[in-house]
C-alpha cells in the first residue's frame, strides 16, 4: 500500500512540474514575443521620425543584432519567442495568398514578371542572410579564438 501512495505522489508531483515548466515556457515565449515587438515598434517609430528610407523592420533588425553584438541583449532572452515566431511564420503570408486569389486577372497578365520579381527577390535574400551567417560566423570563430587565447595566456602568466 505504501509503494502505491509513493507512486501516487511521484506522479502528481512530476505533473505539477511539468504544469510548472510549461507555464514559464509560454510566460517566456510571451514575455520574449513582447521584448522582440517592442524593439520592432520602437525601430519603426524612429524610422518615421528620422523619414529613414528602409522599413521599420529593418531598422529593428539592425538594432537588435547591434544590441546582442554589444550584449544588451543575450541570445537566452530572446530565443524562445524568435523560435516561435518564426515557427508561425506562415500564419503571416496568409493575407499575400488570399490577394493572389483575389486577383486572379492580374496574375494572368504579368504573371511572369511578378515571378520573376518574386524568384530575384528570394534570390537577393538569400544571398543577403548566406553573407550574413558568413560574416556572424566568422567574427563568433575570431571572438572565441580570442578568447581561447587569452585564457591561454592568463594561465601561462
Amino acid at each position: 500500500m505504501t509503494t502505491t501512495t509513493a507512486t501516487a505522489n511521484t506522479t502528481a508531483r512530476a505533473a505539477t512540474a511539468s504544469l510548472g515548466q510549461i507555464a514559464r515556457r509560454a510566460g517566456n515565449v510571451v514575455a520574449q514575443s513582447a521584448l522582440l515587438a517592442g524593439v520592432w515598434f520602437v525601430a519603426d517609430q524612429l524610422a518615421r521620425a528620422a523619414h529613414l528610407p528602409v522599413p521599420g523592420g529593418v531598422v529593428g533588425l539592425v538594432l537588435l543584432l547591434a544590441l546582442l553584438f554589444c550584449g544588451g541583449v543575450t541570445p537566452r532572452w530572446v530565443k524562445a519567442g524568435a523560435d516561435w515566431l518564426l515557427s508561425d511564420m506562415l500564419l503571416f503570408f496568409i493575407p499575400a495568398a488570399v490577394a493572389a486569389v483575389q486577383y486572379g486577372g492580374l496574375f494572368r497578365a504579368d504573371g511572369w514578371r511578378l515571378a520573376l520579381v518574386v524568384v530575384a527577390g528570394t534570390l537577393m535574400v538569400m544571398v543577403a542572410v548566406a553573407f550574413a551567417v558568413e560574416q556572424a560566423a566568422r567574427l563568433e570563430r575570431r571572438l572565441a579564438l580570442r578568447r581561447v587565447r587569452r585564457e591561454r595566456h592568463l594561465a601561462h602568466a
